[in-house]
């Protein structure tokens, strides 16, 4: 069984967002953003060293595993199905299995992904990945998809991203992420950034991350539109190919953070209505085993 959960640092910002898998060979997997690992390994293996310290038996790894992501229902489990020796009907939302794929051994396969759709991610050797990667784009419903599809998907699923939606300045309970937190650490405030973090769970945050919908301007990665009628910022926008109209998440000020206020965004220079929206945009597709 796996989740979703965070990385935070004295201030209450997050450090990173992960995916960590309570495996039944007795060790958490930890699949962390690439462009975090660096730091995110100098936390774990400082923590590792203090519980080895206080006579703990723990110790961290890394292993030489590349990601590779398969998503889109119905043909990901058709096709993965294939070259399958267990039965993926079994597996169900962020449940992994250690398994065989496509006569490469040694694989990880979770049932997961950044899209919102069902799908997986397979950690497979790193010296396989390319093999694997080929195998599956042999089949003639596997497209390959750039960093700019999956953007459009995990935005229509109104999912962060690490460094434009949550950053180390941005806290849980500002992200809307407060579900991370199980009710044993709300308790215990055993992790960094727990007075903050706390707080914000009692009072209320200032600023809130919102879904926003607009018939024109659309957000670009470089240009982060403002928003003009409450402070506040987009932090991801794009058009939606399945709304057929632009969508955009950012923060505004918590008071006007209601669906279906209206506020004033400008992007280039220019001024666009805009429309606060429940997340996800498009419902999720993620599959639960009966």
């Amino acid at each position: 069984q796996g989740t979703l959960t965070l990385l935070t640092n004295e201030r209450g910002g997050i450090v990173d967002d992960l995916i960590v898998t309570n495996t039944s060979e007795d060790h958490l997997y930890v699949v962390s953003n690439a462009g975090c690992t660096d730091k995110d390994l100098a936390i774990m293996r400082g923590r590792a060293a203090e519980l080895q310290a206080a006579g703990s038996d723990v110790h961290v790894e890394v292993s030489d595993n590349a990601l590779l992501a398969l998503q889109g229902s119905p043909s990901m489990a058709r096709v993965l199905q294939a070259g399958l020796p267990d039965d993926l009907a079994k597996l169900s939302f962020m449940n992994s299995i250690m398994t065989t794929v496509f006569s490469v051994p040694g694989c990880r396969v979770t049932r997961c992904g950044y899209t919102g759709e069902d799908g997986v991610e397979i950690s497979v050797p790193a010296g396989r990945a390319v093999e694997l990667a080929e195998r599956l784009l042999g089949v003639p419903e596997v497209w390959p998809a750039g960093l700019a599809a999956r953007d459009s998907l995990r935005l229509e699923a109104g999912l962060c991203l690490y460094g434009n939606d949550i950053d180390e300045t941005t806290t849980p309970a500002e992200a809307g992420l407060l579900w991370t937190l199980g009710k044993r650490r709300r308790a215990a405030m055993d992790f960094p950034g727990a007075a903050i973090i706390m707080a914000q769970v009692k009072e209320k945050p200032k600023r809130k991350r919102v879904g926003l919908t607009s018939g024109a301007g659309a957000a670009g990665p470089h240009s982060p539109p403002r928003i003009l009628t409450s402070p506040g910022t987009v932090t991801s926008g794009c058009p939606s190919p399945s709304l057929g109209k632009n969508i955009a998440m950012g923060y505004v000020e918590a008071v006007h953070s209601r669906a279906g206020t209206a506020l004033t965004v400008e992007v280039r220079k220019k001024q666009h209505p805009a429309l606060i929206t429940k997340m996800p945009f498009v419902p999720t597709q993620y599959y639960m085993a009966k």
